[in-house]
């Protein structure tokens, strides 16, 4: 079973634990390539592309001019570098290093740069939405240029899992990356509502928060069957077979 994630705008680089192992993306090739086209971009262009103001479009040039595809020793660990509403919920730098090491196996953060991180891959600051415009030879925006490489690597990923399935934890935008024709395993969808007065609905933080906390919760638990997640009951929530499908499993608080 694996579990993807979409990334985090907000980055925290503080120093990792001295002891906790560090590995490299694996579509680092397609990185570097990319890089090519990010640096070419003007801040004027940053700021079109990405919807930001002057300053973030300055600070994000500096970031890909900084960037240096051949280190393998610069950054930080993934999953403690994003640092948004989902990575509050997952609380990497709280997992012990045996949960990490399981974790390396079955959770992947989807990426705009990296195309596929593991929790333990080695990333330097940047800011790439997925659904970002920029154009490459390989077409108009990031979904063109990544093609069916990400769903390829999933597939690897997946075998030899005890059930061959991919939990989907990430946002639309992100898991719009994954071709779906490409994809062989079968996808579970993951969605969060908040109840009130009979009705329910979507509260984006509370929402982007669950994701990672079940995140965690599978990772706490060493969880190998899709199933099992039905049992997910941190912070008050409760999955509802009535609301769910068999793709889109709905899980209530409130």
């Amino acid at each position: 079973m694996l579990i993807v994630l979409s990334p985090a705008k907000r980055l925290d680089f503080t120093e990792p634990p001295a002891d906790l192992p560090a590995t490299q993306p694996r579509l680092r090739d397609e990185t570097a390539t990319l890089l090519k086209t990010a640096r070419r971009q003007t801040q004027a262009d940053l700021r079109r592309l990405m919807g930001i103001s002057d300053d973030l479009a300055k600070l994000n040039q500096a970031r890909f001019k900084a960037f240096d595809p051949e280190a393998t020793d610069i950054g930080v660990q993934a999953a403690l570098a994003f640092a948004g509403d989902v990575y509050q919920g997952l609380d990497a730098r709280g997992l012990s290093p045996a949960d990490l090491d399981w974790a390396q196996d079955r959770l992947r953060i989807l990426s705009g740069l990296y195309g596929l991180l593991r929790p333990l891959d080695r990333i330097q600051p940047y800011r790439l939405e997925m659904g970002t415009r920029l154009k490459t030879r390989r077409g108009a925006s990031l979904y063109d240029y990544w093609g069916d490489r990400i769903s390829q690597q999933l597939n690897a990923d997946a075998e030899g899992h005890v059930e061959p399935v991919l939990i989907n934890l990430a946002s639309q935008e992100y898991f719009g990356a994954v071709d779906a024709r490409a994809l062989k395993l079968p996808v579970v969808t993951c969605h969060f509502r908040e109840a009130k007065d009979g009705e329910t609905r979507i509260v984006s933080f509370f929402a982007k928060r669950a994701r990672g906390a079940m995140a965690r919760w599978i990772i706490e638990n060493r969880i190998e069957r899709s199933h099992d997640l039905k049992g997910f009951d941190r912070d008050g929530y409760v999955h509802q077979p009535a609301l769910s499908t068999e793709a889109e499993w709905v899980f209530t608080r409130g």
